[in-house]
């Protein structure tokens, strides 16, 4: 449905200067319950992840070899290769183009489709904005239910320590309670995962020392990659 014939615009609004050109489809050639489930997907869309686009889900789309060098894809998330680019700080724009009607097959785009696609959508945004800093995430969700938790509590123990009982407020006390412990539960969390993001860079250090020492003078420049033989007297420095 997608028409090669605007590929040429495509190119041509890349070299102004753009990394990323996503198709518009603005005069979609579909069934009207796509054309609404498309609509509400790419509205919640442009409101999580920040990218203003209105057809984030079209599947024509231009990029220079550059991003998608720093993309890592797996699962359902090619449809989101315009956000991943986004938040990777490469320039993304939109060009409006023509649609042609369905002549083959038939369309699986449904609400289960949009219902793993906002799914897919978080997870993008999770690694994108919280992988280095994931207390931002947790923190202040369980800081809110703690405080929450907080404040029952010290109203249910003013009830009992000035009416001398809490006036069938149980259910209240347990909310607070359970707030308190699941607000805990967040923080704690949080912090775990920051002790991990912490342990990664020392892993990823040593992996890049492993890699430095198997390009050693005595591999580097071998033809095929291969060994390369070392120099005459290098088994003499050593002793050998």
């Amino acid at each position: 449905q997608d028409r090669p014939e605007e590929l040429p615009a495509m190119i041509e609004t890349l070299k102004n200067g753009y990394d990323v050109v996503c198709a518009w489809r603005h005069q979609r050639k579909d069934p009207f319950f796509k054309k609404i489930l498309s609509l509400i997907f790419n509205k919640i869309t442009s409101i999580i992840s920040g990218l203003k686009l209105h057809d984030i889900n079209c599947g024509l789309k231009i990029f220079r070899k550059e991003v998608i060098s720093e993309i890592q894809l797996y699962g359902q998330l090619h449809r989101y290769l315009a956000v991943m680019a986004y938040y990777k700080g490469f320039k993304i724009t939109e060009v409006k183009v023509s649609h042609a009607p369905r002549r083959f097959g038939h369309s699986k785009y449904g609400l289960n489709r949009v219902w793993q696609g906002l799914l897919d959508l978080l997870t993008v945004v999770f690694l994108a904005k919280y992988l280095k800093r994931p207390l931002h995430l947790f923190g202040p969700t369980g800081l809110f239910l703690s405080l929450a938790g907080f404040a029952i509590v010290s109203y249910i123990t003013m009830l009992r320590l000035y009416y001398g009982h809490i006036m069938s407020r149980h259910p209240l006390l347990i909310g607070g309670v359970l707030l308190l412990i699941v607000g805990v539960q967040f923080i704690s969390m949080g912090l775990l995962a920051e002790m991990l993001t912490h342990i990664h860079p020392l892993e990823k250090k040593q992996y890049s020392i492993t890699e430095k020492t198997q390009e050693s003078p005595l591999t580097r420049d071998a033809p095929y990659g291969g060994f390369r033989s070392p120099p005459g007297n290098f088994h003499r420095k050593l002793g050998g």
